[in-house]
């Protein structure tokens, strides 16, 4: 009978190594496919979510801040404003209607 438990307990030290083994190398793979991707990906030219929120701020500035010029030379030539209308954001089009 002793021989008999001796036998499973190595067979299942075996097992428990070769578990182990396996789980380190695949963090190992996962570690290594991460860093990859970073570096596929980096040099790509993608930008950061914060710098888009940053030039997507900076452009809607811009626009009310074109807007407000634009108002203020219709009033300074003495010309009735044009309506403001919103931007299309499918791209067709000027802000105001009119080009």
């Amino acid at each position: 009978m002793q021989s008999e438990n001796r036998f499973f307990d190595d067979f299942a030290k075996l097992v428990n190594g070769a578990a182990g083994t396996v789980a380190g190398m695949s963090r190992e793979f996962e570690a290594n496919a991460r860093e990859k991707a970073k570096q596929w990906i980096g040099s790509m030219d993608f930008v950061s979510r914060e710098e888009f929120d940053a030039v997507k701020a900076l452009a809607a500035a811009a626009r009310e801040e074109v807007e407000l010029l634009k108002a203020r030379l219709d009033a300074l030539e003495g010309r009735a404003p044009e309506p403001v209308t919103k931007t299309v954001r499918a791209g067709k089009g000027k802000a105001g209607g009119t080009e």
